[in-house]
Protein backbone atom coordinates (compact mmCIF):
# COMPACT_ATOMS: atom_id res chain seq x y z
CA UNK A 1 0.00 0.00 0.00
CA UNK A 2 3.19 2.42 0.78
CA UNK A 3 3.35 3.49 -3.28
CA UNK A 4 -0.26 3.97 -3.40
CA UNK A 5 -0.22 6.28 -0.16
CA UNK A 6 2.67 8.07 -1.22
CA UNK A 7 0.40 8.80 -4.73
CA UNK A 8 -2.61 9.29 -3.24
CA UNK A 9 -0.94 11.94 -0.52
CA UNK A 10 0.62 13.65 -3.28
CA UNK A 11 -2.72 14.26 -5.26
CA UNK A 12 -4.26 15.44 -2.41
CA UNK A 13 -2.91 18.88 -2.59
CA UNK A 14 -4.88 20.83 -5.53
CA UNK A 15 -1.66 22.75 -6.83
CA UNK A 16 0.22 19.55 -7.62
CA UNK A 17 -2.77 17.60 -8.84
CA UNK A 18 -3.61 20.81 -11.36
CA UNK A 19 0.53 19.98 -12.01
CA UNK A 20 -0.02 16.60 -13.14
CA UNK A 21 -2.88 17.73 -15.37
CA UNK A 22 -0.62 20.31 -16.99
CA UNK A 23 2.07 17.43 -17.48
CA UNK A 24 -0.73 15.16 -19.04
CA UNK A 25 -0.44 17.10 -22.48
CA UNK A 26 3.27 16.81 -22.26
CA UNK A 27 6.80 17.56 -20.54
CA UNK A 28 6.77 21.50 -19.16
CA UNK A 29 9.65 23.50 -17.50
CA UNK A 30 9.19 24.77 -13.96
CA UNK A 31 8.16 28.46 -15.43
CA UNK A 32 5.90 27.15 -17.77
CA UNK A 33 4.39 25.28 -15.05
CA UNK A 34 4.11 28.04 -12.44
CA UNK A 35 3.00 30.53 -15.55
CA UNK A 36 0.24 28.18 -16.12
CA UNK A 37 -1.03 27.93 -12.54
CA UNK A 38 -0.11 31.81 -11.58
CA UNK A 39 2.58 30.23 -9.28
CA UNK A 40 5.65 31.43 -8.18
CA UNK A 41 8.25 29.69 -9.43
CA UNK A 42 10.11 28.32 -5.95
CA UNK A 43 6.10 27.02 -5.04
CA UNK A 44 5.72 25.02 -8.37
CA UNK A 45 9.54 23.86 -7.30
CA UNK A 46 8.35 22.89 -3.91
CA UNK A 47 4.89 20.94 -5.31
CA UNK A 48 7.08 19.43 -8.18
CA UNK A 49 9.78 18.09 -5.81
CA UNK A 50 7.11 16.35 -3.64
CA UNK A 51 6.11 14.99 -6.71
CA UNK A 52 9.11 13.84 -8.17
CA UNK A 53 9.66 12.23 -4.66
CA UNK A 54 6.77 10.14 -4.70
CA UNK A 55 7.85 8.81 -8.23
CA UNK A 56 4.86 10.88 -9.93
CA UNK A 57 7.09 12.97 -12.17
CA UNK A 58 10.58 13.06 -13.89
CA UNK A 59 13.18 15.75 -13.97
CA UNK A 60 15.55 16.25 -17.24
CA UNK A 61 18.01 18.45 -16.90
CA UNK A 62 18.25 20.84 -20.06
CA UNK A 63 20.96 23.10 -20.19
CA UNK A 64 19.84 25.72 -17.83
CA UNK A 65 15.99 24.59 -17.86
CA UNK A 66 14.47 21.45 -15.66
CA UNK A 67 12.11 19.70 -17.86
CA UNK A 68 9.55 18.10 -15.79
CA UNK A 69 7.69 14.72 -17.20
CA UNK A 70 4.66 12.38 -16.19
CA UNK A 71 5.35 8.45 -14.86
CA UNK A 72 2.72 6.65 -15.54
CA UNK A 73 3.74 3.70 -13.58
CA UNK A 74 2.08 5.31 -10.19
CA UNK A 75 -0.71 5.85 -12.10
CA UNK A 76 -1.02 2.52 -13.65
CA UNK A 77 -0.54 0.99 -10.13
CA UNK A 78 -3.13 3.46 -8.67
CA UNK A 79 -5.32 2.50 -10.89
CA UNK A 80 -5.02 -1.31 -10.60
CA UNK A 81 -5.30 -1.25 -7.11
CA UNK A 82 -8.46 1.21 -7.64
CA UNK A 83 -9.85 -1.79 -10.31
CA UNK A 84 -9.81 -4.46 -7.41
CA UNK A 85 -12.74 -1.65 -5.34
CA UNK A 86 -14.39 -1.73 -8.81
CA UNK A 87 -14.45 -5.47 -9.51
CA UNK A 88 -15.73 -5.60 -5.82
CA UNK A 89 -18.69 -3.11 -5.78
CA UNK A 90 -20.13 -4.53 -9.77
CA UNK A 91 -20.02 -7.78 -7.70
CA UNK A 92 -22.18 -6.51 -4.90
CA UNK A 93 -24.45 -4.41 -7.12
CA UNK A 94 -25.05 -7.96 -9.23
CA UNK A 95 -26.10 -9.53 -6.11
CA UNK A 96 -28.03 -6.90 -5.00
CA UNK A 97 -29.85 -7.10 -8.44
CA UNK A 98 -30.38 -11.11 -7.77
CA UNK A 99 -32.13 -10.52 -5.06
CA UNK A 100 -34.32 -7.47 -6.45
CA UNK A 101 -35.07 -10.12 -8.94
CA UNK A 102 -35.98 -12.47 -6.37
CA UNK A 103 -38.45 -9.95 -4.52
CA UNK A 104 -39.73 -9.17 -7.65
CA UNK A 105 -40.69 -12.84 -8.50
CA UNK A 106 -41.88 -13.71 -5.11
CA UNK A 107 -44.27 -10.32 -5.43
CA UNK A 108 -45.34 -11.71 -8.65
CA UNK A 109 -46.29 -15.27 -7.36
CA UNK A 110 -48.11 -13.53 -4.17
Amino acid sequence: MGGKLTTLSALAEPNRLQIVELLRNGPLTVGEIANELGLRQPQASKHLRVLSDSGLVEVHPDANRRIYRLRAEPLVELDTWMESFRRMWEERFDRLDDYLRVLQEKDKKE
